[in-house]
């Protein structure tokens, strides 16, 4: 550190203190300027296959496992194993990814995290070993975190404040869509009856194989589409006072959206010659990668700091509950489903009997089991599929309604209101009696934990500026990971003792999200 002179780098960040909020100021009018439109729809269609190949990484587990059962000679433990290793890898890179992206920028984490996806889905895709697959889904898990922060923070940073938040939400709704694409390829590609053997025998690939292969393609297209066709975020370059490249992105996005001229957009000369009159100061740090991780330090204080520290607290603890709840739901529904396939449901049998008498068979199996006998998997059915996508349709639904409320309602309330019909959902999922009383209620409780997660950005959005956005929404994530992962091992144990145990701790979980949203401010 004895290069770095951070009495300069104090004086400096006073300056930067006073100068840049009049900048981002005037990149807000600068954004209202170029409009919503065409710009804008390419990124989010872009973002659109981003969040797929994202959700790729957990859902493919979810729905490979009674594929792959025996090909891998996989215990009900290295399932559970599988299913989480991604949010293992997620938390060892979240919050360092966050605060490199908040340091280095944005687009490259977003490149270099969906090229280094495809790699290991690739890999996935190869393995011959329960090892290798294991291994391959941590490092998906990894690159997944590397990149989510950095694509949630880009997309909102080319936005005015006007259509911000309905923006978050629209993009966080592509969550729901890729609940409907993701079922649909593995409808109709685990439904069939493929293999290749080569090399005598020595590398097979079965159908699963071929499943994973072709998801891969997912991530390289959104690393080749963010590369060629979105840029830095401006609110970023600024920060960095690179301001003639902040210039000519508004100005690119000017004519893209409305199709005139550049001489026409009234902020052409925006921060023209601002850098040369920086202080001298700026100048004189040297500009390589020790020092901007020195003031990337720097600029963070602010965020363990009252009162920034204290919503911190609140909303990860919210998060950390809510994706607990989200992903317990989501990625244990493909295996539940496929139980009330096999155990018709009906008005004298609800789902905690029926899930009873399942875990009941699984210890007798465990019990008698020999060494003669022959794996046969029990694959999923269509049914299965078929009720993974209505989830998904479902879970687009509150994103229009929350789309046109939250403005007028504000996040808080929708937060306490979707808390509630949470506990009433999950609570309710305890006597299901039925095949479409149980979808419904799943459809449901998971579309407005989705809504909840995209609120919980939305508040971070609110209360952080941009200096620590992303290495705030990388935290947050981070706790929700966590939950996902906790939730996800502790979800079978429970379960293993008796249904009405884990149903009734998701609902205490809820109760908990609910209490907290009281506490939150409504304005930052």
């Amino acid at each position: 550190m004895s290069d770095v002179n951070l009495p300069a780098l104090a004086e400096a960040d006073k300056s930067h203190v006073q100068k840049t909020p009049v900048a981002m100021q005037e990149i807000n009018e600068a954004y209202k300027a170029c409009k919503f439109g065409l710009f804008h729809v390419k990124l989010l269609v872009i973002t659109f296959v981003g969040f797929v190949a994202g959700v790729a990484v957990s859902n493919t587990t979810a729905y490979l496992l009674p594929s792959a059962e025996c090909d891998l000679k996989m215990s009900l433990v290295q399932k559970g194993l599988l299913n989480a290793m991604p949010y293992l890898g997620m938390l060892f890179s979240t919050v360092i990814a966050g605060f490199l992206t908040d340091t280095f920028g944005r687009k490259i984490f977003v490149v270099f995290g969906y090229g280094g996806m495809f790699l290991f889905l690739f890999i996935a895709g190869s393995s011959q070993t329960f090892e290798v697959l294991i291994t391959a889904k941590f490092f998906e898990g990894i690159l997944f975190a590397t990149s989510f922060s950095a694509v949630v923070t880009l997309t909102s940073e080319f936005c005015y404040h006007e259509i911000r938040d309905r923006v978050i939400l629209c993009q966080s709704s592509f969550a729901g869509s890729a609940q409907i694409v993701i079922p649909g390829m593995s409808w109709a590609i685990l439904m069939q009856d493929w293999k290749l053997t080569i090399f005598e025998g020595r590398f097979e690939l079965n159908t699963w194989n071929f499943y994973l292969y072709l998801m891969s393609l997912w991530s390289l297209s959104a690393c080749l589409l963010y590369t060629l066709f979105i840029p830095e975020s401006p609110k970023y370059l600024i920060t960095q006072k690179k301001y003639d490249e902040a210039r000519d992105i508004l100005v690119h996005m000017y004519r893209t959206n409305t199709g005139k001229p550049a001489e026409t957009y009234p902020y052409i000369n925006l921060w023209k010659d601002k850098a040369k009159r920086l202080p001298e100061v700026d100048e004189e740090q040297p500009k390589n990668i020790r020092h901007q991780i020195v003031v990337g330090l720097h600029n963070i204080k602010p965020m363990f700091r009252k009162p920034l520290v204290i919503y911190l607290l609140l909303i990860s603890l919210n998060n950390f509950l809510i994706m607990a709840l989200y992903n317990i739901l989501r990625l244990w529904f493909p295996q539940l489903s496929t139980i009330v396939e096999h155990y018709n449901l009906s008005s004298d049998k609800d789902l905690c009997v029926m899930l009873d008498l399942y875990t009941n068979d699984l210890k007798a199996a465990s019990h008698n089991a020999s060494s003669s006998d022959v794996c046969i998997p029990n694959l999923s059915g269509a049914e299965t599929y078929i009720n993974s996508i209505i989830i998904g349709c479902v879970c687009l639904l509150p994103y229009f309604i929350s789309g046109v409320l939250i403005n007028k309602v504000g996040k808080k309330n929708m937060l306490i209101t979707a808390g509630l019909i949470c506990i009433i959902m999950t609570l309710g999922l305890r006597w299901a009696n039925s095949k479409t009383v149980m979808v419904s209620l799943f459809a449901t409780n998971v579309a407005v934990a989705q809504v909840m997660m995209s609120l919980n950005q939305a508040l971070i959005m609110e209360y952080f500026p941009t200096t620590i956005r992303t290495l705030a929404i990388s935290t947050i994530m981070m706790t929700g990971r966590i939950g996902t992962l906790i939730g996800n091992i502790a979800f079978p144990v429970l379960l293993d003792k008796g249904c009405v145990i884990p149903f009734y701790t998701m609902t205490g979980m809820m109760i908990c999200v609910t209490t907290i949203a009281l506490f939150l401010p409504k304005k930052k």
